[in-house]
């Protein structure tokens, strides 16, 4: 059960009505998903939350396929089943395919695997590792 009932346009604070605004304008799409509206309930996280988003899923670097597979992995780390949804639905709409996919879970679940034994076992960290 849900902690707190996504918010309906109309039962939106003006500063939350904005944020949403915002949203539509830069997806171009007049869907806005369930994390928002429950984010609503708190229209300056919203907002901060949204800025920060917006600002590290920008074109830069990494180009927008990239960052929403590294979206998906660390969900995936992290247990977040909307956020694997969400940021999978992404990637989908940015071209990644299911062997993409399927490729992505090995990985994730391989790190996994090795993380858990290099902090089990307290492997010492090469220094020529040390430099990254």
């Amino acid at each position: 059960m849900t902690m707190m009932a996504p918010l309906a346009d109309s039962d939106l604070s003006a500063e939350a009505a904005a944020v949403f605004a915002d949203i539509r304008a830069t997806r171009q799409t007049e869907f806005v998903n369930n994390f928002w509206r429950v984010l609503a309930h708190d229209p300056v996280a919203l907002k901060r939350t949204w800025e920060s988003i917006r600002q590290v899923m920008a074109p830069g670097a990494l180009d927008p396929l990239t960052k929403e597979l590294i979206y998906v992995a660390v969900s995936m780390a992290n247990s977040c089943e909307y956020c694997i949804r969400s940021h999978g639905a992404a990637a989908r709409a940015k071209g990644m395919s299911d062997a993409q996919f399927m490729e992505l879970v090995a990985v994730v679940a391989m790190a996994a695997e090795t993380n858990r034994l290099a902090t089990a076992l307290q492997v010492p960290v090469d220094d020529a590792f040390k430099q990254v």
